[in-house]
């Protein structure tokens, strides 16, 4: 989908709005939204759909998700999302799930950065070279 810069700027714009102390704010996100549709500008829907992608992509930058291959005791959970909030900021928040398939290790994914420590990754990079 090619998207007009014109486009990219206002929902740029909207994205920039809805923001208090640092956070999206979902009562802004509303209002932005309702004036955007009350004024229906040339290419709105467009304007809409880029809008609620910049707003996903800027929830996942706020959202860990921590796969491991056994349940880590909650110390550990704590120091691990203690670490991500100083790094991506207090707001982040996290997810930890069990997945046996990593066999050891940890996958890390926050936004678009992927921190893979993981025994099958490890074995794949492995195949791979040979």
């Amino acid at each position: 989908m090619q998207v007009k810069k014109e486009v990219r700027q206002i929902a740029r714009e909207m994205l920039r709005v809805s923001f208090t102390d640092g956070q999206l704010d979902r009562g802004r996100i509303g209002s932005v939204v309702d004036s955007l549709l009350a004024k229906k500008p040339r290419n709105y829907l467009k304007i809409v759909e880029y809008y609620k992608r910049l707003l996903r992509l800027e929830a996942e930058k706020r959202h860990a998700r921590i796969e491991t291959a056994a349940p880590l005791d909650p110390e550990t959970a704590s120091q691990i999302s203690l670490n991500l909030g100083r790094r991506y900021g207090a707001d982040l928040t996290t997810e930890f799930a069990v997945d046996p398939g990593l066999l050891g290790g940890m996958r890390i994914r926050v936004g678009s950065d992927v921190w893979d420590s993981s025994v099958r990754n490890r074995l794949e990079r492995l195949q791979q070279q040979l």
